[in-house]
């Protein structure tokens, strides 16, 4: 991604390019491994979510998965640009459009899914 692209994709997310506070954002800069820890707990949740899954229970599972996801597009939505690490992959409208139509699709798979009696 080139200069002009970051700098449109952090205007877009209300912050400057690189942001911190000596660039006038008025936040203290984030140490990096502090910001990475939003997408550890989304990471965590997913993986719960696939144990689950692999515990044949298939219901719950994508259920979990699809609350990572909101979970996802919770941070996305209120932290700033330099405390969500790996969670910004691109625009934050299209991060949020993204994550949400997963989840309510995951919902719906949940809801749909036959119950497998053992």
């Amino acid at each position: 991604m080139d200069d002009a692209e970051q700098t449109q994709v952090a205007r877009s997310d209300g912050g400057t390019p690189g942001g911190g506070a000596a660039e006038g954002g008025g936040r203290p800069k984030v140490p990096y491994w502090l910001s990475q820890v939003p997408y550890a707990l989304v990471l965590s949740a997913l993986a719960a979510g696939i144990v689950v899954v692999a515990a044949a229970y298939f219901k719950r599972g994508p259920a979990i998965i699809a609350a990572a996801l909101l979970l996802a597009a919770t941070f996305r939505l209120l932290l700033p640009k330099d405390w969500i690490g790996l969670l910004a992959v691109r625009r934050r409208w299209v991060d949020l459009l993204t994550l949400v139509a997963l989840a309510v699709l995951l919902i719906v798979l949940a809801w749909v899914a036959p119950q497998l009696s053992s």
